[in-house]
Parts: structure tokens; C-alpha cells; sequence
């Protein structure tokens, strides 16, 4: 099999991590070949564009993406890149896993918790924010906007990826109490696409409770779905249950497109010392692995990170290490190619 994806290797320690993921990809004998293209800072300087048409049609022609944590600069006018990307290609699944691994500084083992976030809809959507008045009369007004046909496709998402990953229960987690409307519709709709499955057994939680459960006891949970906001949150929760966002892979799946990245930031602090934990970056290429069929390929991958973290050998300081991100992808290659 021969497939092109688009690379995005993104801004600060982006380049460092992609380097490390492809020369893991290459030891897999993938099959795949690579076309860069830019976003970022690294885009505006270079192109005068956060994100150059170029780098979207690339993206559409190759419908696969591996991308590098980009940063957006702060102030008036410039627009997240990633809800750009959401919106532009309608990826309206977010699908953030969160996994033990040895070797890290974590408050539990064996963790096994996949979040799936309603990714275009709910709270985050630039229409409808106000801000009316002044000084003790301001007023700001913001609008959340669920539609039936988006909490549909994003429950049976969850449902259909449970049955094919032989996941066990899907929670959908919701604040239908109070929200009565907007969440409503969502745990609604939960309800209905869960009579489909018989097979995958259903809950339903209040998302503070949900909070609450997670810290106190994880491992109740296996598939979590939930709208746009909510999702943002419990998916950063779930990170910190295995250990920070150095660990944390993201995937945001639409029709016609799926981008899959290192979720934590570009960390600028530490860019070019060769420090960066590469794992997010290669736990993410092992998902996108998956959703090119090549599952066996994914589990190596993830075998070998794992194999290499629990040895501790040559991995990064932030996980007990004294090696670099060079290293750290050398121990992993070197795991991969004895498994051939």
C-alpha cells in the first residue's frame, strides 16, 4: 500500500518531535510518503498566512494529515488555526485517548479512557457573542448551538468506534439538569443512537459529577462522549489522570479529512535543545495508523513506546530520562525493527 500524507511539522518544538515520528513511521515500512507543508507562525513568516491555501489544499487532496502543535499569535485578528482547520474540513469528531504508560509521574495505572468530543458545534462558535453596555451595564452574551443532526453523527461516532476497538461502555456526559435545551438534545439523542447497540452497555452522567468520578475513580470509564465544551475539559482531565499532555494524542476526524496531532503546545522555552518528549506526536501517528487499517503497524508503535518508557532508555528528562528527542526515537526504532 502507498499512501501520501500531508506533514505539518509546526511551530517551536514541532520540527524536533516530526523528525523523531517520521523516522519511526519509515522503520514501520509504512508505505507512506510525505508532503510538507506550513501553518503556524512558521506559515505567516514564510508565507504571510497562519494557514496558506497551499497547506488546505494539500490536506483535501491527501485527506490525511500529521501535524505539529502550532502556535496562534495572541491579539486581535488572528484566528485559532486548529478551529479554522475544524471548520474548514467539518472534522466534527475529536477523539483524545488517554493510556497509562510506565515510567511517568502519574497518580494511576492501567488507564484505558477515550474521550470523543463533539468538535464544530456547542459553545465554541464565533456567532452570536455580544458584548452590549458599558461600565455596569456590559453585558456579554454567548450562544451554544447543537443541531440534531450533529449529536447524532457524534454518538454513533462513539458507538461505532467502541464496537470496532471491542470497547465495553460508552458514557455520555451532559448538564441536561440545567442546560435543558443544548444539552438536552445531545443526552436525546445519546439515548436513542445507544438503543442501536445492544451489545456496548450505556450510562449517563451529569458532567460535574463526571469530574468528580474521574479524579475519584477512573476506571469506571471507557468511552466517554460529550459536546464541544464539556469535551475540552474532561479530554485535559483524562491527560492529567496519565500523566500531563506530553502524552496526550488527539484525532479530529471528519467525512472527507482526518488531522491527527500532539495535543500539548509548541513550547518555545525549549526548542531547538533537542528536550521534547516525543510520544504525543508518535501516539497520535499510531492513531492515524489505525484509521489507514494498518492496526498491526499501530500496535508495534505503541508497543514500542511502551517497551522503551519502561526501560527508561534514552527517553527525555520530563519522564525520568537523560537521553534526547533523537534518542528517544532512536530506542523506539531500534524496538520496531527487532519486531520485523
Amino acid at each position: 500500500m502507498s499512501k501520501t500524507i500531508a506533514v505539518i511539522p509546526g511551530d517551536g518544538i514541532g520540527p524536533e518531535i516530526m523528525d523523531a515520528t517520521i523516522r519511526v513511521l519509515d522503520a514501520l515500512d509504512c508505505g507512506l510518503t510525505y508532503e510538507y507543508v506550513d501553518a503556524g507562525v512558521v506559515a505567516l513568516e514564510k508565507h504571510g498566512d497562519l494557514l496558506p491555501q497551499h497547506t488546505i489544499d494539500k490536506i483535501a487532496e491527501h485527506k490525511v494529515a500529521l501535524k505539529g502543535p502550532l502556535t496562534t499569535p495572541i491579539g486581535g485578528g488572528f484566528t485559532s488555526i486548529n478551529v479554522t482547520l475544524r471548520r474548514k474540513f467539518d472534522l466534527y469528531s475529536n477523539v483524545r485517548p488517554a493510556i497509562s504508560f510506565p515510567g511517568t509521574k502519574a497518580r494511576y495505572e492501567n488507564i484505558d479512557i477515550i474521550t470523543v468530543r463533539e468538535n464544530t458545534e456547542g459553545a465554541y462558535l464565533a456567532e452570536g457573542q455580544t458584548t452590549t453596555g458599558e461600565g455596569d451595564n456590559e453585558v456579554a452574551v454567548s450562544m451554544i448551538r447543537n443541531t440534531r443532526p450533529g449529536m447524532h453523527r457524534i454518538c454513533k461516532y462513539a458507538f461505532e468506534m467502541a464496537r470496532k476497538k471491542g470497547r465495553k461502555k460508552v458514557t455520555a456526559v451532559h448538564k441536561a439538569n440545567i442546560m435543558k435545551t443544548s444539552s438536552g438534545l445531545f443526552l436525546t439523542v445519546a439515548r436513542e443512537v445507544a438503543k442501536e447497540y445492544p451489545d456496548i452497555e450505556f450510562g449517563e452522567m451529569i458532567v460535574d459529577n463526571a469530574c468528580m468520578q474521574l479524579v475519584m475513580n477512573p476506571y469506571q470509564f471507557d468511552v466517554i462522549v460529550t459536546t464541544n465544551l464539556f469535551g475540552d475539559i474532561l479530554s485535559d482531565l483524562c491527560a492529567g489522570l496519565v500523566g500531563g499532555l506530553g502524552l496526550a494524542p488527539g484525532a479530529n476526524i471528519g467525512k472527507d479529512a482526518a488531522i491527527f496531532e500532539a495535543v500539548h503546545g509548541s513550547a518555545p522555552d525549549i526548542a531547538g535543545q533537542k528536550k521534547a518528549n516525543p510520544c504525543a506526536l508518535l501516539l497520535a501517528a499510531a492513531d492515524m495508523l489505525d484509521h489507514l487499517d494498518m492496526v498491526a503497524k499501530a500496535t508495534r508503535l505503541r508497543s514500542a513506546i511502551r517497551d522503551v518508557m519502561e526501560a527508561r532508555d534514552r527517553t527525555t528528562p520530563d519522564v525520568g530520562g537523560t537521553g534526547t528527542t533523537d534518542t528517544f526515537g532512536d530506542a523506539i526504532v531500534e524496538r520496531i525493527r527487532a519486531t520485523a
